[in-house]
């Protein structure tokens, strides 16, 4: 059963990411990844570059919180160069990273991220509500 969900939340955030990519023409790859690195879905094709990108937003996170002044968690960072820009939002449980063109719509591209972790973790949290409604059922009968 836990390989069934592990699918149905692969799947669940491959939709996110393709809603993302479809909604947002300045994207042009995203990863989407627990907070521990492990990749969820990805437009960059290959395994291999999708983890690579993964781990590299994970780090520029961590250095970035590292250097920041005051306690609050870094939940969302650009970087920026005349050719283009990497995005980066988190939440407690993803992160998700985009890469763009040259003079992205800045606030644009940050709301259209938030809603791609807004709308997985939705997702996720669908199977445990079902789970607690039918455990409540069974309460509710005697079982």
């Amino acid at each position: 059963m836990a390989f069934g969900l592990l699918a149905l939340a692969a799947m669940d955030a491959a939709q996110a990411l393709a809603d993302l990519t479809a909604v947002s023409s300045q994207i042009q790859g995203a990863v989407l990844a627990e907070t521990g690195g492990t990749v969820l879905a990805s437009t960059f094709g290959d395994g291999d570059r999708a983890d690579r990108v993964a781990g590299a937003a994970l780090r520029l996170l961590e250095a970035a919180q590292g250097v920041r002044n005051g306690g609050e968690e870094l939940v969302q960072l650009e970087t920026a160069t005349p050719a283009g820009s990497v995005f980066l939002v988190r939440d407690d449980r993803h992160v998700v990273a985009a890469i763009t063109g040259g003079e992205p719509t800045v606030g644009l591209v940050f709301y259209d991220l938030k809603t791609c972790l807004r709308m997985i973790g939705e997702e996720e949290e669908k199977p445990a509500a079902k789970s607690r409604r039918r455990k409540k059922e069974a309460s509710d009968d005697g079982s």
